[in-house]
């Protein structure tokens, strides 16, 4: 799936969505998806299908709120794993040719009526291991309070972040949330969150996000 793919006749397919491809005569080959139709002349280069921030219609945070809220003692942490949404760009060389949505696509305002923004936004549960998901966020949640903290949600600045890649799954970079002063601190690092992975963009961090809703 992620990765890059010949261009001859096949089919790719990708969640909820199919991508055709089909040789045609004087080294043509024709894209396809759904009603989206391209004429690439092949060189010998190949089609890239890399994984995307789910920035949807332009946004800059991504709201996961958990199926169950997490719960972290004093001066300790918890390392885990949410689902997460992503978006696919389809490359020749670099030059994008489509971008979609896999899955539902679903939005929510994060903040008040008259200060909040829109943001994507999705449910998952909290897993202790890495979930068979199209998109994972591998989390490290510390509490370095006296107190015991609970956590509902998550808001991660996504717009410009790096993603990273198996040919089975995307992954989001490290996020780090520290629980303190009544008002999580989350930090996307840029980092992989695991050796062995392909990189989609640079490994830019977008730290020091404060969730103050």
């Amino acid at each position: 799936m992620f990765g890059e793919h010949e261009l001859k006749t096949q089919f790719i397919k990708i969640a909820d969505k199919k991508i055709h491809l089909l040789e045609d005569k004087g080294g043509v080959v024709r894209y396809r998806r759904d009603e989206l139709e391209k004429i690439i002349k092949s060189n010998g280069e190949k089609l890239k299908i890399l994984p995307s921030p789910a920035v949807g219609y332009g946004v800059r945070l991504l709201m996961v709120k958990f199926r169950e809220p997490v719960v972290v003692p004093p001066h300790d942490s918890l390392r885990g794993f949410i689902e997460a949404p992503v978006e696919i760009d389809v490359k020749v060389g670099e030059l994008s040719i489509d971008h979609f949505i896999v899955g539902k696509e679903k939005y929510a305002l994060y903040g008040t009526l008259e200060a909040g923004v829109i943001c994507r936004y999705h449910v998952s549960p909290f897993h202790v291991e890495e979930p068979e998901s199209l998109g994972v966020a591998e989390l490290i949640i510390s509490n370095p309070s006296s107190e015991w903290k609970s956590l509902e949600k998550i808001i991660i600045p996504i717009k410009g972040s790096s993603m990273y890649y198996t040919k089975e799954r995307a992954y989001y970079p490290l996020i780090i949330v520290t629980l303190k002063n009544h008002v999580p601190e989350v930090n996307n690092t840029g980092k992989p969150p695991k050796e062995g992975l392909n990189a989609v963009g640079d490994r830019l961090p977008l730290p020091d996000f404060l969730m103050r809703w």
